[in-house]
């Protein structure tokens, strides 16, 4: 007698929705872009049930310290369905990723991923892990390994998710706390290019109605590029200000809740932190967004990042250092006392 296959039964696992040779597929597009992420550190990477990395090289440090750290990119897959365009979400993950740590003076070690859809489009999930592959070679990271998920029921049709997981080192006595902020430091901001990764739904509750792919002159291109535009990671930045000898007192990445919610997470209860508009240059999509959508200016610093996308505190005496170090930097604030009742964030024109 002769076995069936089950691919063709009704009662298969193709008939419910789901493709095995499709994620094979995907995994085989992707594995030259993965393994471009490894050296010798690398023990077991795609293809293992577990990803395996030689943490021997710490032994250089006194008193190493693990730092790790999962996100997403939320709606802003949603963009990069709209414009069929998927090679900028998976560097957005990890960059936000690596400034998550960096905050902490943690270096990435590797990045682990996680992509479901509820219909696998090998293509489109390999563009993915491509863009991840690239940033993680930037930053200097291995893409370990990861996840490949299809999903149907779960996820919307021609969507997909996309998360990761980040581990990185720093050794003990150099790690960032904010516990050296004083009252009398500046805030050097670190622009970002845009969104990054926070504020899509109320973006394009705003601009959905509009051509995405027409050019408007205010953003010196389209809306579609604007949105799409890669989040930035800031670790050339980080060690370019600790090759010119400046001491770094806090960082705070502005992500989700702006300027209110992040800046704060670095700072003692006593003291507070006071940002001036106009000191900084915003990106044109921020204004687009807040004229079409009437959007308040204290709810636009409450979702989006205005145009900072990392803060670095530090010394008054070491800010002409600092911007000599990064040219394309903003002293944009300062720390002061904070008094009862007050905002620890305070953001005045």
């Amino acid at each position: 007698m002769t076995q069936d296959s089950g691919l063709n039964t009704p009662n298969s696992y193709a008939s419910s929705g789901v493709s095995i040779s499709e994620g094979t597929r995907a995994i085989d597009l992707m594995k030259a872009a993965v393994k471009s992420t490894h050296g010798p550190e690398v023990l077991a990477g795609i293809g293992a049930f577990g990803g395996m990395f030689d943490a021997s090289a710490l032994k250089q440090m006194q008193s190493p310290v693990l730092v790790a750290s999962t996100d997403g990119v939320g709606t802003k897959t949603k963009v990069a369905a709209r414009m069929g365009r998927w090679d900028t979400v998976g560097q957005d993950l990890v960059n936000h990723c690596v400034n998550d740590i960096l905050v902490q003076g943690a270096r990435p070690l590797f990045f682990m991923d996680y992509v479901a859809a509820a219909k696998l489009d090998a293509l489109q999930i390999a563009a993915v892990v491509g863009g991840m592959a690239l940033a993680c070679k930037q930053n200097g990271c291995a893409l370990l390994g990861g996840e490949t998920a299809e999903m149907p029921g779960v996820y919307v049709d021609g969507e997909i998710d996309v998360a990761g997981t980040i581990v990185g080192v720093v050794d003990r006595a150099n790690a960032l706390d904010g516990s050296h902020i004083v009252v009398g430091d500046v805030i050097l901001a670190l622009p970002s290019v845009g969104l990054h990764t926070n504020g899509y739904s109320l973006a394009r509750k705003v601009l959905g109605e509009l051509d995405w792919s027409q050019h408007y002159d205010q953003l010196n291109g389209t809306i579609g590029e604007a949105l799409l535009a890669t989040h930035r990671s800031y670790l050339s930045a980080y060690d370019q200000l600790v090759k010119a000898g400046v001491a770094i007192h806090g960082m705070a990445h502005i992500t989700g809740g702006g300027l209110p919610d992040n800046f704060d997470r670095i700072l003692r209860p006593d003291l507070a932190g006071v940002f001036h508009t106009g000191s900084w240059p915003v990106a044109p999509i921020f204004d687009m967004i807040q004229e079409l959508g009437q959007v308040p200016a204290a709810e636009m610093f409450h979702v989006f990042n205005m145009g900072i996308g990392m803060c670095v505190v530090l010394s008054k005496s070491q800010a002409d250092a600092a911007q000599k170090a990064l040219s394309e930097s903003y002293i944009v604030g300062e720390i002061v006392s904070r008094e009862d009742g007050e905002a620890q964030v305070q953001i005045v024109g």
